[in-house]
């Protein structure tokens, strides 16, 4: 599965920002086909970031991805490049 097929959109709400601020994490709507595998490459080729952990849950939106970064990248970074922050 390519990267731009696993990662649909970033999700941002208020619950997501303090994700972002506070625990370094980053939260993606993804294929529901995406294994926590896909999404993490992913994650690390389109974003040049390094993951460390992935989580999912299946919710009425669809799969959604907690993402985790290593300290020595920041999720804040990241949010900023996409726009959502």
């Amino acid at each position: 599965m390519e990267p731009q097929e696993v990662i649909l959109y970033p999700l941002m709400t208020e619950v997501t920002s303090r994700l972002i601020e506070k625990e370094n994490r980053l939260v993606f709507i993804v294929n529901v086909k995406a294994r926590k595998k896909d999404i993490r490459r992913a994650v690390e080729e389109l974003y040049q970031v390094k993951v460390k952990v992935v989580n999912v849950a299946i919710t009425p939106r669809g799969k959604k991805a907690l993402v985790r970064l290593h300290p020595e990248y920041s999720a804040t970074d990241v949010a900023i490049k996409l726009g959502i922050l």
